[in-house]
């Protein structure tokens, strides 16, 4: 490619419509041009297709898979940028073997997931979904909400976010316990909470929250010997990542109402198929992956992704990945 060539920027899944008013684009012209995608293509054949013609990827987050064999297939590729500065949905082994730059962003709201957890905690809970479903078909009262205070609150994963979401239960006057496999008692009192032992944390919790990174480790961590362990009445909650959460298990736990619920804002597959029965089970809440579907994380991330191209261009990328 010679550098008087224009270069051609996919930006890839762009649900919201909202990348072009986010970030002056119009900055890169005339060495670069970007065209936006609003919808998501999960196809190994027509995502290559697709992006054959394009020098840069601007991936929002984990929404498209860059392994091996798709990079392999795109010869022009020479920069992606992804939003955060960690994307597991990027084979970075084979991108750097290709001399592909990855670029990521930094900031963006650090409180976003702890309070999307909380408001998918409250909204089981207190079935918020059914009531308001009831008030719009021109209804009224249809159950009774679960109290959260006095109740246990267990907290897979102390990291960053889950020492939040634990401290917002300490907030709601929960006793909150937590388990992970490299959890110290020491670190989970510097949080205000009690580290138990793992079918301790499932058979104690009400409400059981998940807040772990995918990897090898934790990938089916949560089965269907760990759902047998939790009360009939516990609501399990994941923003983190779905498959550290067996489907499998997890829907057949809740066909057969051996938990009392679940709220899920990640899935194996995503978007979530249209006949999948998360979207349909009665006592599931199901939100589309919007942790991180922030204002102030949108407004930080895409003038920093335009930023990324322009130094990629002048020949000296930034936060390299």
């Amino acid at each position: 490619m010679s550098m008087t060539d224009t270069v051609h920027i996919a930006v890839l899944d762009d649900y919201q419509h909202v990348a072009h008013s986010l970030a002056d684009w119009a900055s890169l012209a005339p060495r670069a041009n970007p065209v936006f995608f609003h919808d998501h293509v999960a196809d190994p054949d027509a995502l290559a297709a697709r992006l054959e013609p394009f020098d840069v990827v601007v991936l929002m987050r984990e929404r498209t898979r860059f392994d091996a064999a798709l990079l392999a297939r795109l010869p022009r590729l020479k920069l992606i940028v992804t939003v955060g500065m960690w994307n597991a949905a990027v084979d970075l082994p084979a991108a750097k073997a290709r001399g592909i730059v990855v670029s990521g962003t930094q900031g963006g709201d650090p409180g976003a997931t702890a309070a999307l957890t909380w408001a998918l905690i409250l909204g089981a809970t207190r079935n918020l979904h059914g009531e308001s479903a009831s008030v719009r078909a021109g209804g009224w009262q249809t159950g009774v909400g679960v109290d959260v205070y006095g109740k246990t609150l267990g907290v897979l994963g102390l990291g960053r976010i889950g020492a939040d979401v634990a401290r917002i239960g300490l907030a709601f006057g929960m006793r909150v316990v937590a388990w992970s496999q490299n959890l110290s008692a020491g670190r989970a009192a510097e949080v205000g909470v009690r580290r138990v032992e793992k079918d301790a944390l499932f058979r104690e919790a009400d409400v059981l929250t998940v807040h772990l990174k995918l990897g090898e480790r934790t990938r089916g961590l949560v089965g269907e010997r760990e759902l047998e362990l939790m009360k009939p009445t516990a609501y399990l909650v994941n923003t983190s990542r779905g498959p550290i959460v067996s489907e499998r298990a997890l829907i057949g736990a809740l066909e057969r109402r051996r938990i009392g619920g679940a709220a899920l804002d990640v899935f194996d597959v995503e978007p979530l198929p249209p006949g999948h029965p998360f979207r349909f089970l009665p006592n599931v809440l199901a939100t589309p992956h919007i942790g991180y579907v922030t204002e102030n994380t949108y407004r930080e991330a895409y003038p920093q992704i335009v930023e990324s191209i322009r130094a990629w261009l002048d020949g000296s990328p930034v936060r390299e990945l």
